[in-house]
């Protein structure tokens, strides 16, 4: 009977021993740091395909794609953008790498300049939204009730 006991209690140990291994091996591998990349960057041999001075908008966008992002006017220029995120447990998102290639177009839709930059060149900038907030979020329902109270014109009912 003893002999019984003093393997179950060493399978118990056994058991117990593989299951905190498994969740320290969970938790590690959950911290592993995932890389999302978003948005497409034209390669330098797509790029010398374009010549400033000869290509238009439309023949830009069919030897290299419809791009990230254009200017607001007319004469704004194509942006393609790539970006490489790397997300890290329960830390902030950290921008590893940012590429921009600017084409630039004149009034006639000719292009003018092709540059490509890069997160050295500039800085990183965050995009907010703004809400605006309105005065009702601090207020309560009863506060909102016993204010409108002050309001109350009896004349209005009555017509």
């Amino acid at each position: 009977m003893f002999a019984i006991e003093f393997t179950v209690k060493q399978a118990l140990k056994q058991v117990f021993r593989a299951t905190l291994l498994g969740v320290a091996v969970i938790s590690l591998t959950a911290c592993a740091a995932i890389y999302r990349n978003h948005g497409h960057v034209p390669s330098s041999e797509e790029l010398e395909t374009i010549k400033v001075g000869v290509d238009t908008r439309d023949s830009v966008a069919t030897n290299i794609g419809a791009p990230s992002s254009s200017g607001v006017l007319n004469e704004g220029g194509y942006y393609y953008v790539a970006t490489r995120v790397r997300h890290f447990g329960p830390r902030k998102p950290q921008v590893m790498s940012r590429e921009l290639v600017a084409i630039t177009f004149n009034t006639s839709g000719v292009v003018r300049n092709v540059e490509r930059f890069g997160l050295q060149d500039g800085q990183v900038v965050a995009f907010e939204r703004r809400v605006t907030s309105s005065s009702i979020e601090d207020k309560t329902f009863l506060r909102q009730l016993l204010g409108n109270l002050g309001r109350f014109n009896p004349g209005t009912v009555l017509q």
